[in-house]
C-alpha cells in the first residue's frame, strides 16, 4: 500500500510554498546552491540579490529594467513579487500577466508557477487539467518538483493517467536532483515494487537518503530499516539516534520506537523516565502501546512523576512553537 504521506501530499502538492524557495533540501554540511531561478536569472543578479535579502522594492525595480530587455528570470521575479505582495501590492492578475509572458519564453520557473496559480484557481478558473498539463511542461523542462508533483498525480491518477511505471520515472528524476520527497516516494515505491522492480536494498538507500535531506517519514522508516537490518546493514544505535531526532520533530511513531529502546536498553542505555516520558508524549500523538503502558505502571511514583512531568513541558513547547 502506497504510505499516507504519498497519499495526502497528492492532494495538496507543492502549493504553499514561495516560487524561489523551490529548492530540495540539501543534506547538512555541503553549501546549498544558489535558488533554481537565481541559477536560471543570467544577468539578472542585482535583482535577485535583492530579493533575496529582502530589499524587495529593490528587486521589482532592477527586474522592470531587465524585463525590459525580454529577461525571463526577471519576468517571473516580478510575477513572484506581484503573487506574494512583496515590495508591491498583492495582484494576482498582475503575476500571471508576468509568469505567462516569461512562460513564453520558456521559463520553467513561470511555468510551474501557472501550474499552482491554475490549481489554486487564482487569477482565474481553477483548472485542474491545464494545471497537470503545465506540470508536465515544466517537469519535461527540468524543473524539479514539477516532477514530484506530476508523479503525485500519476500515482493516483488524478487529471492524467494513473501510471505507476510514469510516476516512478518522474520521481527518479527529482529524486536523481536531491529532491527528499522523491526520494522518498519512489524507495516506498521500491519497497512495494509499484512501477519498478521490487527492491529493498534500493529502497533504503533512498529512504536513506531521504532521511538525511530531512524528510519525516523517510527517518521512521529508515531507522526501523537499520535497527532490524533490513536491507541495509544493522546498527541499532545508529537507529537509536534517528528516532531520537525524529521523535524531537514530532513523530508519534518514533516516539514509541524511542520509548521502548529506552525502555529495553537497545541502541542507548536504558533510561525509564525518559521511556516513560516519551511514551506519554507518543500517546499524545495518537500511538498508543499496551505494553509501555505495563511498564509506566510498574515504575517507582518518583519515576512516573518525573515522566509526566517532563512530558508535559515538551508538549507545551511544542504548542508554543506551532501558534
Amino acid at each position: 500500500m502506497i504510505r499516507r504521506s504519498l497519499l495526502a501530499a497528492a492532494a495538496a502538492l507543492a502549493l504553499t510554498a514561495p516560487l524561489y524557495a523551490q529548492q530540495p533540501r540539501q543534506p547538512a554540511n555541503p553549501a546549498p546552491p544558489p535558488p533554481p531561478a537565481a541559477a536560471d536569472a543570467g544577468g539578472n543578479d542585482a535583482a535577485f540579490g535583492a530579493y533575496q535579502r529582502g530589499f524587495y522594492m529593490t528587486a521589482f525595480a532592477e527586474a522592470t529594467k531587465r524585463a525590459q530587455q525580454n529577461d525571463p528570470a526577471a519576468m517571473t521575479l516580478l510575477g513572484e513579487l506581484y503573487a506574494q505582495g512583496l515590495g508591491v501590492a498583492r495582484d494576482d492578475s498582475k503575476a500571471a500577466q508576468w509568469y505567462k509572458l516569461a512562460a513564453g519564453h520558456g521559463d520553467r520557473n513561470a511555468i510551474f508557477a501557472l501550474a499552482m496559480f491554475a490549481f489554486e484557481g487564482r487569477a482565474g478558473t481553477r483548472n485542474m487539467e491545464e494545471a497537470a498539463r503545465l506540470l508536465a511542461e515544466a517537469a519535461q523542462r527540468g524543473h524539479v518538483l514539477a516532477a514530484y508533483d506530476l508523479g503525485l498525480l500519476h500515482l493516483q491518477g488524478q487529471y492524467v493517467a494513473h501510471d505507476f511505471k510514469r510516476a516512478a520515472e518522474l520521481f527518479a528524476s527529482a529524486a536523481t536532483a536531491g529532491n527528499p520527497e522523491a526520494q522518498y516516494a519512489l524507495a516506498t515505491m521500491y519497497k512495494e515494487g509499484r512501477g519498478v522492480p521490487k527492491d529493498l536494498a534500493k529502497a533504503t538507500a533512498l529512504m536513506g537518503a531521504a532521511s538525511v535531506a530531512g524528510n519525516l517519514d523517510a527517518m521512521v522508516e529508515f531507522a526501523i530499516a537499520q535497527f532490524n537490518g533490513s536491507g541495509t546493514a544493522k546498527d541499532e544505535a545508529a537507529a537509536a539516534q534517528v528516532f531520537l531526532k525524529a521523535a524531537q520533530r514530532g513523530s508519534a511513531i518514533a516516539q514509541n520506537r524511542l520509548a521502548r529502546i529506552l525502555m529495553a536498553g537497545r541502541g542507548m542505555p536504558a533510561n525509564p523516565t525518559e521511556a516513560v516520558k516519551w511514551h506519554i508524549i507518543a500517546k499524545a500523538g495518537g500511538a498508543s502501546d499496551p505494553e509501555l503502558d505495563v511498564f509506566a505502571g510498574k515504575q517507582t511514583p518518583a519515576v512516573r512523576e518525573e515522566a509526566d512531568k517532563a512530558a508535559k513541558k515538551w508538549l507545551s513547547t511544542r504548542e508554543a512553537m506551532r501558534s
